[in-house]
Parts: structure tokens; sequence; C-alpha cells
């Protein structure tokens, strides 16, 4: 049990560390864009249904998504320069 233990903490560790210097904030900058792009299909599933009325929210929430997205690209560049 103890060895397996061991070994665990070391794979953890490796696959921590996986020879990149920002690899957790790309990891979770990658998690934040598909959650935005999931975000922005089910906004662009709803224009299909929505009154007149809600298609003005809609288009928001559409802008908001798309500038966090950019926001996020944005990010991931910055981070790949900083390394390479």
């Amino acid at each position: 049990m103890l060895v397996r233990t061991v070994i665990l903490y070391a794979v953890m560790t490796v696959c921590a560390v996986a020879f990149h210097e920002h690899t957790y904030a790309v990891w979770e900058l990658q998690e934040q864009l598909q959650m935005r792009f999931m975000n922005l299909w089910e906004l662009l599933e709803q224009l299909r249904y929505v009154t007149q009325e809600q298609r003005v929210i809609v288009y928001a929430e559409i802008d908001h998504i798309r500038a966090e997205i950019q926001h996020i690209v944005d990010e991931l560049i910055r981070l790949d320069k900083e390394q390479h």
C-alpha cells in the first residue's frame, strides 16, 4: 500500500510539472475556454425560440461571452509567448 502511494505521488508530481512552466494555468484557461464555447452555443440555440424582447438580452450575453473568450485567448497567447 505504501509503495502504491509513493508511486501515485511521484506520478502526480511529474504530471503537475509536465515540462512546462504554465501547465496548470494553460489547462485552467483551456477549461474556461471550453465552458465559454458551450455557453456561446447554448445562447445561439436560444435565438431560435426567444421573443424579440428576450433577443436583446441574449445578444448582450453573446457579446459578454465573446469578450470573455477573447480575453482567455489573449491570456493563452501571453503564456505561450512567455514560455517560448
